[in-house]
């Protein structure tokens, strides 16, 4: 299996202590994650398996008057930002080519992809059953329902056919109802990367990233290669002074 459930460090949120635990211990190798964002973990493990990660972080990030931010011409997108403006598995922007400009098309950068976010809040239900693994963001957005992982999608798709830059980032937060690993989004406005949750449940000053990467098939928690049966899991997120 491919793991990946630990806080990323970087000059925005610092792990000041983590342990991550295996029993029975089992092979493994540490990778980079996407972009050079976080860890990844391969592991050759079975056939019962139990994995504990804690982590204590400190988290530095400002908020980002996301109003107040420009969108680059798209012909000016770095060689490693311009991936993020293509459709990927999970997120297709020519579904949303005539929708954008049509509703959001009188606004521009960061104004526009904070009426696309509040768009997505309003009109979505927050529904474990309405989708599942393989759900696009064009079904997602067709049934208005599903959990962060869909509005996320949603939102990548409509960020990008609006010429912007859009990834996903798994992440952790408190206060998200249901506690679990959390899907927000990254949009490249300014000249830089800034968070946006379309769900409202978390705020960008206080979101741990994990990884990072072009829709949720490059960030999931754990991919596996060969059968396997999840039996349990849990996620608890806490503030400390």
């Amino acid at each position: 299996m491919l793991l990946q459930i630990e806080a990323a460090s970087d000059a925005a949120q610092e792990c000041r202590q983590s342990e991550i635990v295996f029993t029975p211990d089992v092979s493994q190798r540490g990778i980079d994650g996407e972009d050079g964002v976080g860890t990844r973990r391969w592991l050759q493990a079975g056939p019962v398996f139990d994995c504990r990660y804690e982590a204590v972080v400190n988290i530095s990030r400002p908020a980002s008057e996301l109003d107040q931010l420009v969108a680059s011409a798209t012909w000016q997108s770095p060689n490693d930002v311009t991936k993020y403006l293509m459709p990927s598995r999970y997120c297709h922007p020519e579904a949303f080519f005539e929708l954008v400009p049509a509703q959001f098309g009188h606004l521009s950068g960061g104004s526009q992809v904070s009426a696309m976010s509040d768009w997505i809040r309003t009109n979505f239900t927050y529904d474990n059953g309405a989708s599942d693994a393989a759900t696009t963001a064009t079904e997602s957005f067709a049934s208005r329902a599903g959990v962060c992982r869909d509005y996320a999608h949603v939102l990548i798709a409509m960020v990008r056919a609006a010429g912007i830059p859009a990834r996903f980032v798994s992440a952790y937060a408190p206060e998200v109802t249901p506690q679990d690993f959390h899907a927000v989004v990254e949009v490249y406005l300014s000249g830089s990367w800034h968070l946006v949750d379309p769900t409202g449940m978390s705020r960008p000053p206080e979101i741990i990233r994990i990884g990072v990467g072009r829709d949720a098939a490059d960030v999931s928690f754990m991919t596996s290669y060969g059968w396997m049966e999840l039996k349990k899991q849990s996620v608890e997120v806490l503030r400390v002074a």
